[in-house]
């Protein structure tokens, strides 16, 4: 049997850490086993699915890599289908129409909570055999069994027990006829062919309800794994004060999706101490039987260290392509100036993020009005004048435009002016890129070019000299 596992975000809000973590275990473990992977949109909530997020949860998976066989599916286009499962579930007795009302209900409810009962329907209706009550549009339950127990075989928890006596019947169909989420989730998986359905832990108390309806329509349960959640640093549930934002901010904030697929596949599963996976490793590695059973704590500094390994050590084209997208964000186009593996080369060892890099590469792509008002008031004396006239007499002569050759230069005209290297090269950065910071004062140079160079150069010689 192919192996067959699904993602199915629900698009009321972006797509999360939590809900990314969840997306690459169910792929990681379908590519292991050779499956099929399914994205499915579980859209019924139409008071709070949005359109926004639908693209915002494709967008992500797309920049994660995490590419899918099937899909994407919306529940929204098989209304008619769950229609037709409800239809047959009433005519073979297994479901019933509900007439009780919402105050009856919530007057239930009440009762049950004062004797500190769990609060369940009590299948009045169940059994109904009198007319209908005028008026009212019932909504449709699903007989569950009364006796008995669910075993459900989790590959993360284990083995977990469900009493059907403390299931009640649930609601399948509402009283407008739109189908629930826990009826959709049973009748897609059972036509989608799923064989393993990884999901948040908070789904385990559904899995039940869910196995019982699964077998009233004859078909088999699909293996269940139930992921444990994601805690903040301090132990509280997830949120954004943590550093848990959309996958997509992660994107906008300079992060490589490897870093940020690396450090989710470490969020409660290991491969002994190897803490830094490739794509290709993950798959061949990776075991949901080996996810632990507690929840795993977000930690932020970590996620900035793997992305700082990663900027590193990947490969200069693919750092360009993605720092292309953030200088484009700043308006730059990064055809207007040097190769931007070159800029990455040169980058790389000082940027922990790539939106850090790309702001830190912007003067070599687009000129800056101002100079930073404390490097200019640190650097830019007139005591430097004379130095600096010498160097742009000597750059203005230079042939041969290489960073060994303009190290060459810089290094003997302070020699020529008693000064070191630093004293000459530090109002020089200032000059040319406007800030303090910049790569070393050779390579900066020969990537800035030498007209550009020169030009900014002559501009700092009119600025000190006219503040002299």
């Amino acid at each position: 049997m192919t192996t067959r596992t699904r993602f199915a975000p629900s698009p009321t809000g972006y797509l999360h850490v939590g809900g990314a973590r969840t997306a690459l275990f169910s792929w990681l473990h379908a590519r292991k086993h050779g499956g099929e992977f399914i994205l499915r949109i579980e859209d019924t909530d139409l008071e709070r699915s949005t359109a926004e997020s639908v693209n915002a949860i494709l967008e992500g998976m797309a920049w994660l890599g995490l590419e899918y066989d099937e899909g994407p599916f919306f529940q929204t286009h098989r209304f008619d289908r769950y229609g037709k499962v409800i239809q047959q579930l009433l005519e073979e007795g297994k479901a019933y129409h509900c007439y009780c009302s919402k105050e009856r209900l919530d007057a239930l409810r009440a009762e049950q909570m004062a004797r500190k009962e769990k609060p369940r329907y009590d299948g009045r209706c169940r059994h109904w055999g009198a007319e209908p009550p005028p008026g009212v549009k019932p909504v449709v339950r699903f007989k569950n069994p009364i006796d008995g127990a669910v075993v459900v075989e989790d590959m993360i928890h284990g083995r977990v027990v469900f009493q059907n006596s403390e299931l009640d019947d649930l609601i399948i169909a509402r009283s407008d006829g739109s189908p629930t989420y826990n009826f959709t989730v049973v009748v897609d998986d059972m036509d989608m062919r799923v064989t393993h359905v990884i999901r948040g832990d908070d789904h385990l108390n559904n899995t039940p309800r869910q196995i019982n309806m699964l077998a009233a329509l004859g078909a088999s349960p699909p293996v269940y794994a139930h992921v444990p959640m994601i805690l903040g640093h301090d132990g509280s549930r997830l949120s954004k004060r943590h550093g848990a934002v959309s996958v997509m901010q992660y994107r906008e904030d300079g992060y490589l999706p490897e870093a940020l697929l690396n450090y989710l596949v470490r969020l409660g599963w290991s491969s002994g101490d190897k803490e830094i996976f490739s794509v290709e490793e993950m798959i061949e590695l990776f075991d949901v039987n080996d996810v632990h059973r507690s929840a795993a704590a977000f930690n932020p500094d970590k996620l900035l260290w793997l992305n700082q390994h990663y900027i590193k050590s990947s490969r200069l084209e693919h750092i360009a392509h993605h720092l292309s997208w953030h200088l484009g964000r700043l308006g730059v186009d990064p055809a207007t100036g040097p190769d931007l593996c070159s800029v990455v080369r040169v980058q790389q060892e000082r940027s922990k993020t790539l939106a850090e890099m790309a702001a830190n590469s912007v003067f070599f792509y687009r000129d800056f009005e101002i100079y930073d008002e404390k490097a200019a008031a640190k650097h830019l004396k007139s005591d430097n004048l004379p130095a600096l006239e010498g160097l742009h007499r000597a750059l203005t002569g230079l042939v041969e435009w290489t960073p060994a050759t303009i190290h060459g230069v810089v290094h003997g005209v302070a020699e020529e002016h008693a000064l070191s290297l630093g004293k000459l090269a530090q109002p020089l950065r200032v000059i040319v890129t406007g800030r303090e910071i910049s790569p070393p004062i050779d390579q900066t140079l020969a990537l800035l070019g030498q007209d550009k160079t020169l030009e900014r150069l002559e501009r700092g010689l009119r600025y000190l000299r006219d503040h002299a």
